[in-house]
Parts: structure tokens; sequence; C-alpha cells
């Protein structure tokens, strides 16, 4: 006995001892915790302070790219710049080069505002206005970045993409929810007259429930993320309202009357949403709630509940979306413009009778070291010049310029003034294998497009590359005169380049004549890329065979039949 009382101390020390390791290895945790969450901010906070302009890399594998489509699409129409044009300037390329959003919101706007021009000064204003005070505010632009950062993203799928497809879900109700939670009423009561009756029928309803439970469970659960990031927009936009920032109080007043409206969503949210959810954690908390949830079926009625609320208030939601994502949007144009190293400007946009365009030392902002040009267009503009000289490059430089002045404001040259236009192109076509359509069926119908906009609608600034190369000489010229004279009616400006120049003469009642050339020395050819008034006047196109190694007897073979027909205007 007198052993057994000496050795309990001891037993009693061990458990306090083990007690007190167990809670300073859960303080230790928790202290890792928070310092890693202190360093994670510092980091991201210094980022946004020194790193002003960095763009940070990111990955666009195709199904993220999808995504960062899904609001545009859902907010498309006829004003937007179309398919072709974009992909003719390749402003995919420029949007990953402009894209210093923090979050999903953030990126999907940024690229529905890249295809979207505006047509008057006051969407423009705006713009510049919420752009320059983030610019000249950067405690409270560092703030709002961090918050947007917090909202993060929703993954390989748009918000947009969920909520387009909510019809498939059907009516849901929750009377069968109700019915089965009602029922354990009478089984818990005969637990009084009839305990082993009772238990019985608890268990044949929780296993009901688990049954019934899971099978309307992966109905929703696809659902649930978009679920997650609207009240992580809700989050967002309760701390954006709550900055000092003067230069947004036109946002922060549309978050707020767009949150208030989505309350009912958020209410009890916790059933749904909380972190711990099926997560198999091992928390015994989470684990209870697991239990309650498959039994008793409460976050399946909260889900049926948030459903109603989203169908109910879409419009709030996606009055979030964009101008949580607008914000996010306009800091990152301050960023693109900080990252210009060879320099920018705000454009002048007004509206005039004729149309017009003026830019000063434009260059392509892809380009690491780029040559700049400046050209004022009243006329039509017809370039020649040999291939690589520059005209292609020269062309998508205006028309990015022109994308870019009516939608972030911000064109890559020294100045830049014109009027409101549509803009689009016909330059990068080819070959339509999976239709079977040639390349000239794929040209005509893409200017037929830019032709029936003209008549249409008019205003419209266009770019075509060889016009008509997809047939022979005589019928391109043919066509392609008429066909250059109609794109310059209802107050439209067209750029075009050219081989063919038969059409600097044939045309220069309606076109100003620019040229780019290179020269042929020892061998070799430099092109300077610098726009020249009047048309190509040099031959270098023969001279290049010989800079390429072709025959001798080629090359003066063809110079001498070139001399016959520019004398004769016969081939022989």
């Amino acid at each position: 006995m007198r052993q057994e009382n000496e050795k309990e101390p001891n037993t009693h020390m061990e458990y306090v001892v083990f007690a007190f390791v167990a809670a300073g290895l859960v303080a230790l945790l928790a202290a890792k915790g928070i310092y890693d969450s202190k360093s994670e901010k510092a980091r991201i906070l210094y980022r946004f302070r020194y790193k002003y302009g960095e763009l940070r890399k990111k990955e666009y594998g195709l199904d993220r790219y999808k995504a960062i489509a899904g609001y545009f699409k859902h907010h498309g129409n006829e004003e937007q710049v179309d398919e072709i044009t974009f992909q003719d300037l390749s402003m995919d390329d420029i949007f990953m080069q402009m894209n210093f959003t923090n979050c999903q919101a953030g990126e999907e706007v940024l690229y529905h505002l890249l295809r979207t021009p505006d047509f008057t000064e006051e969407p423009l204003a705006h713009k510049e206005a919420v752009i320059q005070y983030f610019e000249e505010h950067k405690e409270e632009r560092v703030q709002l970045q961090y918050r947007l950062n917090e909202t993060g993203y929703t993954g390989k799928f748009s918000l947009y993409d969920y909520l387009d497809n909510l019809d498939i879900l059907g009516k849901r109700s929750n009377l069968h929810h109700y019915t089965l939670l009602i029922s354990y009423i009478p089984a818990i009561a005969f637990c009084f007259f009839s305990p082993s009756l009772g238990i019985l029928l608890i268990l044949g309803l929780m296993m009901y429930g688990m049954i019934s439970y899971f099978r309307e469970k992966g109905e929703v659960d696809v659902y649930l993320s978009s679920f997650a990031f609207i009240l992580k927009l809700m989050e967002t936009s309760e701390k954006i309202e709550q900055l000092a920032a003067e230069g947004i109080k036109e946002e922060q007043g549309s978050l707020r009357e767009n949150r208030k409206a989505l309350g009912q969503f958020r209410r009890g949210s916790f059933w749904l949403m909380s972190n711990g959810r099926m997560s198999g954690s091992g928390n015994p908390l989470d684990m209870i709630l697991d239990y309650l949830r498959m039994s008793l079926h409460f976050d399946l009625i909260k889900f049926n509940t948030m459903l109603e609320q989203v169908r109910k208030h879409t419009e709030n939601v996606d009055g979030l979306f964009y101008t949580i994502g607008y914000l996010d949007a306009m800091v990152a144009i301050g960023e693109y413009r900080a990252s210009l190293q060879n320099g920018y400007c705000i454009p002048v946009l007004q509206e005039e009778k004729e149309p017009f365009l003026s830019m000063e030392e434009g260059y392509h902002p892809l380009l690491d070291n780029p040559v700049k040009n400046s050209i004022e267009a009243k006329n039509g503009i017809l370039l020649t010049g040999s291939n690589a000289s520059g005209k292609s490059t020269f062309l998508r430089t205006v028309a990015i310029s022109a994308i870019l002045a009516q939608t972030i404001h911000t064109v890559p040259a020294r100045q830049y003034r014109a009027g409101y236009f549509r803009i689009m192109s016909a330059m990068s076509l080819s070959d339509d294998i999976l239709s079977g359509e040639s390349y000239y069926i794929v040209e005509i119908r893409a200017i037929k497009r830019i032709m029936d906009t003209i008549r249409e609608k008019g205003h419209v600034l266009c770019f075509v590359d060889e016009v008509l190369r997809g047939t022979n000489t005589v019928e391109r010229i043919a066509a392609g005169t008429e066909i250059l004279r109609k794109l310059l009616t209802n107050h439209t400006l067209c750029f075009a380049a050219t081989h063919d120049l038969e059409l600097t003469e044939l045309l220069k009642d309606s076109y100003d004549n620019y040229h780019f050339e290179e020269e042929v020395k020892d061998g070799d050819v430099h092109f300077n890329y610098r726009l020249m008034n009047g048309r190509a006047t040099t031959r270098n196109a023969i001279k290049l065979l010989s800079a390429f190694g072709y025959d001798e007897d080629i090359i003066k073979g063809a110079g001498r039949r070139a001399d016959e027909f520019l004398q004769t205007g016969q081939w022989k």
C-alpha cells in the first residue's frame, strides 16, 4: 500500500508535464502560424510598395485563359473588338503584358475593358480619374491591392460559367429536408416510452439522411466554389468600403448597395462554407459538424436558400464582381503605365466632322527595342515596301494604339489624337481547313464584315494587309482598287499595305502614300523600319535573292524581265 501511494504523485506529475508540453507545442504552432501569416503579409505589402510596375510571372494554361474571358462573354455587345481583329493584333499578348491585376475579378474585367472601346468622353474621364488617384496616393493603392489580393481566384472556371448554368439545378425545394428534420421529433419522443424502438427509429432516420445526403450533395458540390467566391467578394467589398480613399467614393457606394442586397445570402453560410467542411482534417468539432450535416441536411437546406438568393440577386452579384474588378483593373493600368520604359501618353479623343488620326513617336508595345514612327491621317494611308521592312508592324502599332486609347486611355506614343472609331482589321488570315475554305474566301469574308460595318454604322478605323493577296495580279489590282475606295466611306479611315505599286497611282486621289525601305549592301540586308513619305521607289526584291545566295543567272534574268515589263507594259 505504501509503495502504491508513493507512485501516485509521480503519475500525476507525469500528466502535468505532458499537459504542459502539449500546451507548449500548441502555443508554438499557433505562434508559428501567426509569424508566418505576418511574414506573408509583409512580403505582399513590400511587393506592392516597392515592386510597382514589375510584372509578376503568371501561368496562362488553356483552362485559365478561357476563365479570364468569362465576364467578357457574359457581357458581349456589337461594339466590342471582334475576334478576327483581336487575333490579328495579338491582343492576348498585350493583355498578358498589362495584367498586373490581383484577383480573378480584376483579370476578367481588365480583359473585358480591353475588348470594349468607349465612344464618349465620360467613361474615359472617370477611368483616368481613378487611375491617377491611385498613381498619386501610394498608401491607399497599397491597401486596396492587399484587399484585392485576399479575394483570390475561382480556379479554372469563371464565376459566370456557374451563373450561366444555374438553371441546370432546376427549382429546388427544402420540403423533404424539413420533413426529415420533423421526423426526428417523434423518434426522440419514443425514447422516453420505448428506448430501443426510439433509438432504432433515430438510427433509421440517420441512415436515410446519409444516403439521400450523398445523392444530393454530388449535384451541388460543383457550385460550392462559386458560392464561396461570392462570399469572398462580399468580404472584400466590406473592406474596400472602409478604406479612406476619396477617389473611389462612387465605387464604394456601388459596393455597399450590392453587398447589402445580398445580406440574406450570407446569413447562416457557415453551415455550407466552413473551412473544415468534409475536409477530413481530424478536428473533433469539424467531424461532429460533418455528421450533423449528413444526418440533418443543414448545409443542403442552406445551399437551396443561397441558390434562391443568387437567382434573385444575380445583378447584385454581377455588380460586386464588376466594381471590384474595375478597381483592380484601374490599378493594373497604372502599373502598366509605369512598366512602359519607352513612354506613353494620355490620348486626346474628340468627335470631328471628318475622320482623323495623329500619332507622334508611336511604337509597338511588345517590342523590346522598337523604332518609333509618326503619322497624321485625314485620308486613307497606303503603305508600300518589301517584305519584313516594317509595314505590318506599323499597321499593328496604329491599330493597337487606337484600341488602347479607347479602352485603357493609355497609348504607347509621345502623343495621340484621334476621333472615336470602331477598330477592325483583316491582316493575319489563313486557310480554314475545317470548313474547307481557301485563303481567298476567308479574306473576302473578313473584308466584307468591315464593309458591312462601315455601311451600317460608319466611324470605322480599318487595317488591311495585302488586299486580296489570294488571287491573281490583274483581278487583285482591279478589285483591290474598288474595295479600298469603298473603305473610305461613311466617316472611315483605312490603313492598307500592298506590294502592288499600281495601287499607289490608281488611288492617289484618296490615299496618301508612305513606304518603308531597306538597303542591300555587301551581300546583306539592312532595315531601318522608318516610315517615309511617298511610294516605294527601290526595287530590292531581286537584289535580296543575291543576298541569300541565289545563282547569278537567276538574278540577271529576273532583272532583265522586270526592266522589259516596266518599259513595254508586257511580259515576254
